[in-house]
């Protein structure tokens, strides 16, 4: 069984932690709970964590799928350079961004999930693991379909060549010889 890959939790939790940090943040304010001003940092605090998880990190083996749009977040998010690719420092942003959110109610639950999230990025940076971007390569070789030149003319599964070119005047050496043989009593 092979590695878990801790930061790709890390990061669809604290995506999740920082819609949800938004949504409780739009309530406060849009509410007027009694200190809607940490409502107010919420929603500000959960736009900042959107935009610094949107975009996914390569995986360590495997294929990577990077998220619709991402590419531009990506080459914003690669700028900041070791503030962004070392799961130390985002485990111990992400614990300090959700302190004031939970001082009201709507934005409890977001400031939970990110505080889960940090600690999921404390386990990812304890065990080597560090943000690496997914950016478009360059393919090279053939283009695809230089290599064939004609279509199979038959569709699969495909009987090897010698048994497939059988003459129908002779029905009974153009029947297919089964390589099992088969008894009436085998059920």
């Amino acid at each position: 069984m092979g590695k878990i890959e801790w930061a790709m939790w890390a990061n669809e939790q604290a995506l999740a932690a920082g819609l949800i940090l938004l949504t409780g943040g739009i309530v406060g304010v849009a509410g007027q709970f009694r200190d809607w001003e940490f409502a107010a940092y919420g929603v500000a605090a959960g736009i900042f964590v959107c935009l610094l998880e949107y975009p996914r990190g390569k995986r360590n083996k495997g294929t990577s799928m990077a998220r619709t749009g991402q590419y531009c977040l990506t080459v914003c998010v690669k700028v900041f350079g070791p503030l962004t690719s070392n799961y130390y420092i985002r485990a111990l942003l992400h614990a300090v961004i959700c302190v004031p959110g939970a001082f009201i109610l709507p934005t409890v639950l977001g400031c939970v999930c990110l505080a889960i999230a940090s600690i999921i990025y404390l386990i990812a940076a304890i065990r080597g693991e560090r943000w690496v971007p997914i950016l478009p390569t360059k393919e090279t070789g053939k283009p695809s379909g230089a290599g064939i030149e004609e279509p199979p003319q038959n569709p699969p599964p495909r009987p090897p060549a010698e048994v497939r070119r059988k003459r129908l005047e002779d029905l009974e050496g153009a029947a297919y010889v089964n390589p099992i043989p088969v008894t009436a009593n085998e059920m």
